[in-house]
């Protein structure tokens, strides 16, 4: 297995050099200025735009320049990755350039739009497996495989190359702001899974910029760099939450981690329904792509990371791999989120009319019901039913729950951390 030298030692003197190895491959992403995210934070958003990748993710950055500085005799042998989509593509783009055999390992909750991705990018040099649900545990197949076969490890973070590979995004983005004439960021926020991003944004703002404040955003329901945080040293969390797919691990890296650490990088949490909101808004106001870790970064914007008025912002959008067929599960995530869609059990009187009167006394103007699933037994005197209803807006619930309790059915709400929303989402 290839090590560097040092790989919890990185410089910002390996960024700068991993910065002319990909120089070779990759060509500058788009940074474009983004009013919509300006005028939530009263300054000047700038976004960088890493899912116009060739594999529409930056991790194409980490993945080729590890494996561009292996020895001969380690290509010939090849390389193995554990990833939730993106790495994999990165790897399969990597070994294609550089004509070196690989295997990617990816869970099941990867969706079929990066599993086709990396089909395509890797060709016959690359074999793809699927098994698991979380990234660790293709993590871990991974790791045997390597063990087994003497092929050499490409993780998605936790690696000096990598994080050096990672870090390049932000600076690459400085550079442009300086060959645009616009003064550097006072903020940087990117997303974070393992860290890999984060470390190398760090280790480079630490020596080239380090009065420019970093902020990493995890999804709330896999934030286990902040877990890391607060017990000193990587922890295994429980249970995650899987939507925000690219940013799903158990674990924050053994490498990643001192880094983070050391700099004393914020660390912040940002709700799925959330970032299922901002996905949405990039889509539709700002005509971009993203996928759920690629809209991370921004979803933070406003709410939980506040810049100061006026204050200059670099976001890292940092990928585009989504599946069209997410896109009902985002709006519903994002439509639970805002308030605008509830869901309830009603026990419906088992008679003539009983839902007409329904809609005419609990229904407002504006709600829709968009969900309604009941099956009559004739051998009882009321029915449960699951209802589903989008108000007009969020405010509207409280009138609705009111005109709920007045109402002769019994009427229970669900809440959104009930077990059954399992089976809504």
């Amino acid at each position: 297995m290839a090590t560097s030298s040092d790989q919890a030692g990185v410089t910002a003197h390996d960024v700068d050099q991993a910065r002319q190895r990909l120089s070779t491959v990759l060509s500058p992403t788009a940074l474009q200025s983004l009013d919509r995210l300006g005028a939530r934070t009263g300054g000047r958003v700038w976004v960088k735009r890493e899912d116009l990748q060739p594999v529409r993710s930056y991790k194409v950055r980490g993945a080729y320049n590890l494996i561009a500085q292996l020895e001969p005799s380690a290509r010939a042998a090849g390389v193995v990755c554990a990833s939730a989509g993106n790495h994999a593509q990165g790897l399969a783009y990597a070994c294609g350039k550089l004509g070196v055999h690989g295997r990617v390992y990816l869970p099941r909750t990867t969706p079929r739009q990066k599993r086709d991705r990396i089909a395509v990018l890797g060709g016959d040099l690359v074999d793809v497996r699927v098994l698991g649900n979380t990234y660790d545990d293709a993590a871990a197949e991974a790791v045997a495989d390597a063990a087994r076969t003497g092929a050499t490890l490409v993780p998605a973070f936790d690696h000096g190359w990598t994080v050096a590979g990672q870090g390049t995004a932000v600076a690459e983005a400085f550079e442009q702001l300086e060959e645009l004439g616009e003064a550097r960021p006072d903020v940087v926020v990117v997303p974070v899974g393992g860290g890999g991003l984060l470390a190398g944004t760090a280790v480079w703002l630490a020596e080239r910029h380090p009065g420019v404040r970093l902020v990493g955003v995890e999804p709330a329901g896999a934030a286990c760099m902040a877990a890391a945080l607060r017990a000193g040293e990587p922890v295994t969390l429980p249970e995650v939450d899987a939507f925000v797919d690219g940013a799903a691990v158990r674990r924050a890296g053994d490498v990643t981690f001192p880094i983070v650490r050391d700099t004393k990088v914020e660390v912040v949490s940002v709700a799925e329904g959330r970032v299922c909101t901002e996905m949405l808004d990039l889509y539709q106001s700002d005509g971009i792509i993203a996928e759920p870790a690629g809209a991370l970064a921004a979803a933070a914007l406003g709410d939980v990371v506040r810049p100061q008025p006026g204050a200059s912002v670099l976001v890292m959008l940092s990928g585009g791999n989504n599946d069209v067929s997410r896109y009902a599960e985002v709006v519903e995530r994002a439509l639970i989120h805002e308030g605008r869609k509830h869901y309830f059990l009603v026990d419906f009187p088992q008679e003539p009319g009983a839902l007409r009167r329904f809609l005419d006394d609990v229904l407002g103007a504006d709600d829709d019901i968009t969900l309604f699933e009941y099956v009559k037994r004739s051998n009882r005197e009321v029915g449960p039913a699951l209802v589903g209803i989008e108000l007009g807006r969020p405010d509207d619930l409280g009138a609705l729950l009111a005109r709920m309790e007045a109402s002769p059915p019994n009427i229970e709400k669900i809440p959104a951390d009930s077990p059954l929303f399992r089976y809504l989402l």
